[in-house]
């Protein structure tokens, strides 16, 4: 009986699965870099947006607005950039004050009459507060109270306070 040391002689068949590993690392390691041509072409999205209520709270929004300036072709215009906002902040326990744009570009803010005791106050910046009295006198017009505004440049928000 001849007994054979198989521990110092490799199996044919790890021969054939070392040499498949060997070539899968191989390939692996040493394969040639592929070039490739990137580019980051510049888009804007100027369109969205939308307006959230909940309770006496609205907001709107404007998604983009990236393509600041004029553009125009045909017959066709139009001015893109950042818009101004002219807002009313309902005060809890004051009349509704309300907020509508003219046809010549003005901005009226309206409250119910009477509305004893309540002021107007306005403030460009609601991160603080620096609200002040509106000086402009109020027309009552049928059952409301009136301001006139002309359009700002900027932010404006309006409230009723109750001293």
């Amino acid at each position: 009986m001849n007994i054979e040391d198989r521990s110092q002689k490799p199996r044919p068949e790890n021969r054939l699965r070392f040499l498949v590993l060997a070539l899968l690392l191989l390939s692996l390691g040493v394969s040639p870099a592929i070039a490739q041509n990137f580019a980051i072409d510049w888009f804007s999205i100027d369109g969205g947006g939308g307006t959230s209520t909940g309770g006496v709270f609205s907001v709107s929004g404007t998604i983009g607005q990236a393509d600041v300036g004029h553009l125009s072709g045909g017959t066709f215009t139009l001015d893109g950039g950042f818009w101004g906002i002219i807002a009313a902040i309902q005060t809890p326990g004051s009349p509704l004050l309300q907020v509508f744009l003219t046809a010549t570009n003005t901005v009226i803010i309206s409250w119910p009459s009477p509305s004893t005791g309540f002021s107007l106050q306005e403030n460009t910046n609601l991160s603080t507060t620096n609200w002040t009295a509106v000086t402009n006198v109020a027309d009552v017009v049928g059952n409301d109270k009136q301001v006139k505004v002309s359009p700002p440049v900027g932010n404006r928000f309006y409230r009723l306070k109750f001293p």
